[in-house]
C-alpha cells in the first residue's frame, strides 16, 4: 500500500496493493491494521454507497458540525469522480483552501479525509458509483452544506453544466455559515 500526504494536512491518497491474476484481482479495500500504520485510527461505524446516474451531478460541499463531525474514507467503485476537499478549520493555515483529486474504480486508489473537511464530489462520467466510511453516525440536525460554486472557496470544477439537488442549491456561502470546526 501506498499513503501520499496531499496538500492539506491529514488528507491522504491511498493506493491500495491489488494482486491480479487471470481469475480478476484481489485487494483489501479496508484493514483497520494497515490503515493505524499510517495515524489512521478512526472507528467507522457507518458505511455509505451512492449513485450519480449523469455525468456532472455534484454533491457537496458536505460535512457535519461538531460534535459529530466526521472522518471519510471514501473510493470510486464504478466510473469516475472529481473528490474536493475543503479545509473549514478556522484556526488551521490552510482554513479555506480545497484540493481535488480524481478518483476511479480502476486505479482504486482511495482518499481519507479526516475531521475538520468539508467534501464534494463530481461525476466525471454517466453512472458512478462512490462508497465510504464514516466515524460517526448521520445527524440530520448536525449537517451542513457549503455552496459548491462558492466565490470566495473558486473551485475549479472543469464543467460548466452541472447538476445538484435542492439542498445544494440552496446551501449557503461559508461566510454565512455556521460551521464549527
Amino acid at each position: 500500500m501506498k499513503v501520499t500526504e496531499l496538500d492539506l494536512p491529514g488528507v491522504l491518497l491511498i493506493e491500495p496493493d491489488v494482486f491480479k491474476d487471470y481469475r480478476g484481482y484481489y485487494m483489501e479495500s479496508y484493514s483497520k491494521r494497515t490503515l493505524e500504520k499510517y495515524g489512521i485510527n478512526d472507528e467507522f461505524v457507518q458505511d455509505n454507497h451512492l449513485l450519480s446516474l449523469k455525468k456532472g451531478t455534484i454533491r457537496g460541499i458536505h460535512f457535519q458540525n461538531a460534535p459529530y463531525a466526521q472522518s471519510k474514507l471514501l473510493r470510486c467503485t464504478k466510473g469516475k469522480i472529481l473528490d474536493v476537499v475543503v479545509d473549514l478549520r478556522k484556526d488551521s493555515l490552510t482554513y479555506k483552501k480545497w484540493i481535488s483529486v480524481e478518483l476511479d474504480a480502476e486505479s482504486k486508489k482511495q482518499i481519507y479525509i479526516p475531521r475538520g473537511f468539508g467534501h464534494a464530489c463530481m461525476s466525471l462520467v454517466d453512472d458512478t458509483e462512490v462508497q465510504y466510511k464514516v466515524d460517526n453516525l448521520y445527524y440530520p440536525e448536525y449537517d451542513r452544506a457549503i455552496a459548491w460554486n462558492d466565490p470566495e472557496l473558486n473551485i475549479e470544477w472543469g464543467i460548466k453544466d452541472v447538476i445538484v439537488s435542492e439542498k445544494d442549491k440552496n446551501a449557503s456561502l461559508l461566510k454565512d455559515s455556521d460551521v464549527n470546526l
